[in-house]
């Protein structure tokens, strides 16, 4: 037992150790940034997989600390999103979770933790971050317009159409926060996971994006917030506008993955080579309107088992 716990003393030194480097590394070489950063979470998810929770906590709490000891408080945000993120990562494989439970884990720990920092921010700095990145889009926009006026004689944008836009954009803010948060999560997993597996764990897999197949449950509530459109239209402005609208954007993102990924299945099943599935996957952005419909019935209908029969056939 005393040996045990020597064992895991030197280790969870060793991991904080590695941590605090890379986010040092963040904080110093400014074209190292991103790259320390997305391979921060590494230690701290090897010693969670290890070990209890208890201990891989109190390994990121250490190794928040140190990190705000060495670079400053400003690297403190960081240092607490992915050291939340390698507890959850290494919580996961040591429970023998799914890939996708792992991704949701993942992608709700960066959410929250990004929520806390903006929260921390806002009440304790009186730092808002998204107004002050809305007023600099803001600005470059107008300046663009102006500039602009002073060569064409026309404006870009009208300022009408340059409000609607950005009131727009202040009411997506949610569902842009909370793709972009899951987007984070599914870029580190997937830089992180094959070293994992190399350093001697058991790490779970995806199936193949050709195979994803959403619950059906993401039809229904599809169903729901088009009835609401449709039939009660909300207020601009009003909390269930702003609920529907958020809502609606990660729907529509979640139903183009799954027309895709019904495209990709189709390309396969009929033999087609890879470069066919990427030439598809580029072409779904400007009939996003088609590809939705095509992830709709997908869903809702079992189509794959008709390509299937009609391959076999």
């Amino acid at each position: 037992m005393p040996n045990n716990q020597t064992k895991a003393l030197v280790q969870g030194s060793m991991m904080v150790a590695i941590f605090t480097i890379l986010m040092i590394i963040s904080a110093y070489i400014p074209f190292m940034f991103m790259i320390a950063l997305l391979f921060a979470p590494l230690p701290i998810a090897w010693y969670s997989a290890n070990y209890k929770r208890s201990s891989s906590i109190l390994v990121a709490v250490v190794g928040c600390i140190l990190t705000f000891l060495m670079s400053g408080i400003t690297m403190l945000p960081f240092a607490f999103t992915m050291g939340l993120l390698g507890v959850v990562i290494g919580n996961a494989i040591h429970l023998k979770k799914s890939k996708l439970y792992l991704l949701m884990s993942s992608g709700i720990a960066v959410l929250l933790s990004t929520a806390l920092v903006y929260i921390a921010y806002v009440r304790l700095a009186g730092i808002n971050m998204i107004d002050m990145s809305l007023d600099i889009v803001r600005k470059n926009y107008e300046q663009s317009n102006e500039l602009a006026k002073s060569v064409t004689g026309q404006v870009a944008i009208q300022p009408e159409q340059l409000e609607v836009m950005f009131r727009t954009i202040e009411l997506t803010i949610p569902a842009a926060i909370t793709i972009f948060a899951f987007m984070v999560a599914f870029i580190i997993i997937t830089l992180n996971l094959p070293i994992l597996k190399r350093l001697g764990l058991a790490v779970p897999k995806f199936a193949p994006f050709q195979n994803m197949h959403l619950p059906r449950s993401v039809l229904w509530y599809y169903m729901i917030v088009l009835s609401i459109n449709l039939f009660i239209h909300p207020e601009s402005g009003t909390m269930l506008d702003i609920i529907v609208l958020n809502v609606s954007y990660i729907l529509w993102l979640l139903l183009i993955l799954q027309g895709i990924s019904f495209i990709h299945y189709f390309i396969s099943k009929k033999g087609m080579p890879n470069a066919v599935k990427w030439i598809a996957s580029l072409l779904a952005i400007p009939l996003s309107s088609f590809i939705i419909l095509l992830g709709i019935v997908d869903l809702g209908f079992n189509v794959r088992s008709l390509v299937k029969g009609k391959t076999n056939d």
